[in-house]
């Protein structure tokens, strides 16, 4: 893929999606996959994992990624900002439900997997504590960009100590939601059609089980992080959560996956 610089960026108009070049980030491939299931054009932005730059900053106030600006808009930063913005660029495909009931748990569930407290964050932390909080963390050799995120994102012992009761229960929820839609006869997470849950899901589960590299090459340093699973966890995951992650990216979403 290829990336503008901030400053480039800027001075254009339409969508811009900032990213984190070179790595299959899950906030970021929710974000674009979102936008392709829309057929949004976008122009990618770089930004780079465990840096500051000055230009993002000054453009948009922000320095993470997935960050989306539409023309002079102020920037998007949340996975939910971010999907509204495409269902109002493009209201069909919806992938919010219309029945209330539908939708409250749809963001539910995108909840549980994208925001503060939830999948990807206790993911995050477990992942931090493996390269801060283990033996020999001191010479990890990615032991400085943790040590940036770590302090980006509240990374602490106690606060990696309750990670793995999280995604256990996290991972159990969705378990049960797909058994449960099974019996209905849908083989979505929501309802009787694709919606964000299943976007979330399926590019949010490489933090627990990435697909094989000819889907998606990920950087050998990242595919191993993702693969630091406590032994509590590892015993939750069922196949059936990563049969309908792949079923999903092979009927909806883009492969191999490209950053």
């Amino acid at each position: 893929m290829e990336y503008l610089e901030p400053e480039v960026a800027r001075a254009r108009k339409g969508l811009r999606l900032v990213l984190t070049a070179g790595v299959p980030g899950p906030w970021g491939e929710a974000a674009k996959s979102i936008f392709h299931l829309k057929g949004i054009d976008y122009l990618p932005v770089r930004q780079t994992a465990g840096e500051t730059s000055p230009a993002l900053i000054a453009w948009t106030g922000h320095a993470n990624a997935p960050q989306a600006v539409l023309d002079d808009e102020p920037a998007r930063t949340g996975w939910a900002e971010i999907l509204l913005l495409a269902e109002r660029l493009a209201p069909t495909p919806s992938l919010i439900p219309e029945d209330p009931r539908q939708r409250a748990l749809v963001f539910g569930i995108g909840f549980e997997i994208c925001g503060e407290d939830g999948l990807g964050w206790h993911r995050r932390l477990q992942i931090m504590h493996a390269m801060l909080g283990a033996p020999g963390a001191e010479k990890h050799p990615q032991l400085e960009t943790a040590r940036t995120l770590g302090k980006r994102y509240g990374y602490s012992r106690e606060a990696a100590a309750r990670s793995s009761l999280r995604v256990r229960q996290i991972v159990r929820l969705l378990v049960d939601q797909l058994a449960s839609q099974a019996k209905t006869g849908s083989e979505y997470l929501v309802g009787d059609r694709i919606s964000a849950a299943d976007v979330y899901w399926a590019t949010f589960s490489a933090m627990l089980q990435p697909m094989p590299d000819e889907l998606c090459p990920m950087p050998a340093p990242m595919r191993a992080s993702y693969a630091m699973l406590p032994p509590e966890v590892a015993a939750e995951l069922d196949p059936a959560i990563f049969a309908h992650r792949d079923r999903i990216y092979r009927k909806h979403l883009k492969l191999p996956v490209e950053f």
